[in-house]
């Protein structure tokens, strides 16, 4: 079987492949701070995360700092183990691509 066919679909577009690399530790990271971290819109990260959270990638948790309201990510265990999948048929790929 071809490496490509263990590729995850939530994984393949930049930004939610970024979201998930970011998170790969077990920090809990502020939204803000995840923004600003991948140079990316609050409109476009937002749509990332909410794909994200309906795979069961991400818990996010809500609340606040003072007054101010405050969104927190953290990946999930079956995200981190979606995203070593991922990343291993990545890498089977390009090792195949540098055997041509």
């Amino acid at each position: 079987m071809h490496p490509r066919h263990s590729l995850d679909d939530a994984l393949l577009t930049p930004l939610r492949f970024s979201v998930m690399a970011a998170l790969a530790t077990d920090a809990e990271i502020d939204f803000a701070a995840l923004r600003d971290l991948l140079e990316t819109e609050d409109s476009a990260l937002s749509k990332a995360i909410t794909h994200l959270k309906a795979a069961g990638y991400l818990d996010v948790r809500k609340g606040y700092v003072s007054t101010r309201p405050r969104t927190w990510l953290r990946a999930t265990a079956t995200g981190k183990a979606a995203m070593r999948i991922h990343v291993a048929a990545l890498q089977a790929i390009a090792n195949g691509a540098t055997a041509l």
